[in-house]
């Protein structure tokens, strides 16, 4: 099998999907709280579940192309600091965007590249292949900029299509990116939303949180399909939990969207329930076998509740 995209899901589904709530209590204006599913559930195997391809798409993600970012129309950009090299980011401009206007933002990371399954699903690891962000949209209201991760040789510095390239680089690219995005274009940085599938999704925590001077950035976090921390030997530096509850206290009580393929959100919530790091965890448990970000272009019930978790974190004062 080709390098994971990262890996596959718990391999469980959740027949029924109901929540508990934990007790709330409020960190400034975010409440903090968890939500469980509830026990008494049918376990039944992932191979059971229906395939992405039983649900036509109501949504085409556009293309990325050359040329001046305009309303509904998505392009390749480099930021400034990089023009030399072979770096770039996708951004889009929703169709009601208009100069002078306030919008939010979505930052998206991609999946490993090189990832293929027996399903079909790929991923290439590419800024051009993000999804998510249209998804939860439908290109209207919001920013979506898709950044890469860093990496560089003696040939120079580019997109890296697998793992993290050079941290401190990719750290640096995303906060120069964001910044630049909320000057120009009127990106609201009050409400910067970082969202990430597989790879993508580890990266909410292992890049969004790595550190003091990145983690203030963002309002909420959307992550599809793995989750900082709950396997410990990925291939790089800091995967251990050690690091990776380190990087979750600098959650600081804001929201989080988790979801996995195949019904496996179990191993996620298992895992910070043994963290004590309080934060507002909603689980969605997918029931697809696909790991892939395309659900989001589907209308189904699971992207309905994706879009109203958007609506209400964004809401916040």
């Amino acid at each position: 099998m080709n390098a994971p995209c990262c890996g596959h899901s718990d391999n469980v589904k959740d027949s029924v999907h109901r929540t508990a709530q934990f007790p709330r209590r409020r960190l400034g204006l975010i409440p903090v709280c968890l939500l469980l599913l509830a026990a008494g559930t049918t376990v039944l195997a992932a191979d059971g579940l229906p395939d992405l391809s039983t649900v036509p798409p109501d949504l085409v993600v556009p293309e990325v192309a050359a040329g001046s970012p305009r309303a509904g129309h998505r392009v390749r950009q480099t930021t400034k600091g990089w023009e030399t090299t072979a770096v770039y980011h996708a951004l889009y401009l929703p169709t009601d965007w208009r100069p002078g206007g306030r919008y939010p933002v979505i930052v998206e990371y991609a999946g490993n590249g090189g990832y293929k399954n027996a399903f079909g699903d790929v991923s290439g690891g590419t800024v051009d292949g993000c999804r998510l962000g249209y998804g939860l949209t439908a290109g209207k209201g919001v920013i979506w900029v898709c950044v890469p991760f860093v990496e560089s040789d003696a040939a120079g510095k580019r997109n890296a299509l697998k793992w993290w390239g050079e941290v401190e680089e990719t750290k640096r690219y995303c906060r120069a990116t964001v910044n630049a995005v909320t000057a120009e274009y009127g990106g609201d940085l009050r409400r910067v939303v970082l969202a990430g599938f597989s790879r993508g999704s580890i990266a909410c925590n292992f890049i969004g949180l790595h550190g003091d001077a990145i983690a203030p950035l963002w309002r909420a976090f959307f992550c599809h399909s793995h989750y900082d921390g709950v396997k410990a030997n990925w291939p790089y530096a800091g995967a251990d939990r050690a690091a990776a509850v380190l990087r979750l206290g600098r959650l600081n009580g804001r929201p989080q969207w988790i979801s996995h393929e195949g019904g496996g959100v179990t191993a996620t919530q298992e895992y910070l329930q043994t963290t004590g790091v309080a934060g507002a965890f909603t689980f969605q448990p997918l029931n697809f076998r696909n790991h892939s970000g395309d659900w989001l272009l589907r209308d189904i019930p699971e992207r309905r509740a994706a879009r109203r978790w958007l609506e209400q974190v964004l809401s916040f004062p």
